[in-house]
């Protein structure tokens, strides 16, 4: 543009040059004036000419290169659009799956609560029943009295026996039902678990054309806690106290084992054997695949897989310690695989205490890690002390608190976003006036102090 607007300047130039001099010759001269341009003119014009030329071939050039560039980014543009649509369908798909599994789930919860109700309708008949028979029991007894009082009860106590027989079965039956319904509500309390769950997840996942939105890769699998409640087939006789009582007897491998402390039920616990010897372990986290946040009767009794993931329960660790003297040891590994322990000797309370725990730090690398020589009571969101601040809100409950600190190892299992960046929620640990830790997997051991611990 810059070569035309020059050339068009030149030629009037030239032209009026041209002029003067045709007309200073005719002052001149009188000579004729010629028919043909000359030379120079000619000259002049073609070379504004030729770089007029050379102006418009760099213009092309120019214009071509920006109508190509423009074109790339409309390719690169079309490329990330196609890539968007494809993410967007995915998770349009993913959440229709999502709500097909939580239909299922209301579903069972609805046949679930039926069977319930069902239970609860046979265990009033029976209950009916057996104030009926208890009734006739008592009248055969009114009536058995008196036929020993006139010395007829001899052909009488054969029916009467039988009828106890009947109730004592009854009785038994009762029982049973009573367990079933245990059961089922402890069924439905962890289908109204995942529901709750899912139903959070789905809230989080928001409007389908959001550029973040987050669904969860896989349902949660059905918790297994066979391991920790079924004892089949197993002689009381000769049920070792602990796992060090079975390290004794010459079990040296890792696995879970039976065992009965004094005055207590048989149950399953997983025998850690590290350097000689063997640890009772109570709680692990892996994986996350196991959902912590559980009921009061829950953590109080235990919950999870002792193959995987799992919470002992405090009664059962309770039974164990009241035994002798313990050392409770815990071991963590952060995201970037660093190992840390801590081993304290420590006391806890019986479930009217609340689980009362007070520990002395014998030895460890997280200095000053739970606040020492006080009592920590142990609340759950549906359960917490008299007297006691409520902590489940910001740190995940279910945990010994005094005051609520940064440190709990049964809170929801949380990936970090970065590594750079601690997560302050989930699974964290905070010594006092430290950093915090973000816990990948968690280990708390028992093992009675007169032993020597290991590193």
């Amino acid at each position: 543009m810059y070569t035309i607007k020059l050339i068009l300047f030149i030629v009037p130039l030239v032209i009026s040059s041209r002029i003067d001099q045709d007309s200073s010759l005719d002052v001149l001269s009188p000579a004729p004036k010629s028919r043909f341009a000359m030379l120079d003119d000619v000259k002049i014009l073609a070379n504004g000419l030729l770089q007029l030329g050379h102006g418009l071939k760099d213009f092309v050039h120019k214009t071509k290169g920006q109508i190509n560039d423009i074109f790339q980014k409309l390719n690169i543009f079309d490329k990330y659009f196609d890539d968007l649509s494809v993410q967007t369908d995915e998770l349009k798909a993913e959440e229709k799956e999502l709500r097909r599994t939580t239909s299922k789930l209301q579903s069972r919860n609805e046949e679930v609560k039926n069977m319930s109700l069902e239970l609860n309708a046979k265990l009033e008949s029976l209950l009916e029943e057996k104030i009926l028979l208890q009734k006739k029991v008592r009248d055969l007894e009114e009536q058995l009295t008196n036929l020993i009082q006139n010395q007829h009860a001899t052909q009488q106590h054969p029916e009467v026996t039988s009828l106890k027989t009947f109730v004592e079965q009854q009785d038994n039956s009762i029982k049973v039902l009573l367990q079933m319904v245990e059961e089922q509500y402890r069924q439905l309390n962890q289908q109204h678990s995942q529901i709750k769950e899912i139903e959070n997840q789905l809230k989080k996942t928001g409007v389908q054309e959001s550029t973040e939105i987050s669904v969860p890769s896989k349902t949660r699998a059905p918790r297994n806690t066979a391991s920790l409640h079924e004892i089949k087939n197993v002689d009381h006789d000769g049920i070792a106290a602990d796992c060090t009582a079975i390290f004794k007897r010459g079990e040296h491998t890792s696995g879970i084992y039976a065992i009965r402390p004094n005055n207590s039920q048989v149950f399953n616990v997983y025998c850690d054997v590290q350097s000689g010897n063997s640890w009772t372990l109570i709680q692990h986290r892996i994986n996350g695949s196991q959902n912590f946040n559980e009921t009061w009767e829950n953590y109080k009794h235990g919950f999870g897989n002792l193959d995987g993931e799992f919470w002992l329960g405090l009664e059962k660790i309770y039974s164990i310690v009241k035994q002798s003297n313990y050392i409770l040891r815990v071991e963590l590994d952060d995201w970037k695989d660093n190992k840390y322990y801590v081993e304290y000797s420590f006391h806890l309370g019986n479930h009217e205490t609340n689980y009362k725990l007070y520990l002395v730090e014998i030895n460890g690398n997280i200095p000053n890690a739970i606040p020492e020589h006080k009592y920590l009571v142990f609340s759950t969101w549906d359960h917490n002390a008299k007297g006691h601040l409520s902590c489940q809100g910001d740190y995940s409950g279910w945990w010994w608190h005094d005051v609520c600190g940064e440190h709990t190892l049964n809170g929801k299992y949380i990936r970090p976003r970065s590594e750079a960046k601690a997560e302050r929620r989930g699974i964290c640990w905070k010594p006092q006036n430290g950093r915090v830790f973000s816990i990948k997997s968690t280990k708390m051991l028992i093992h009675p102090t007169h032993l020597e611990s290991f590193e």
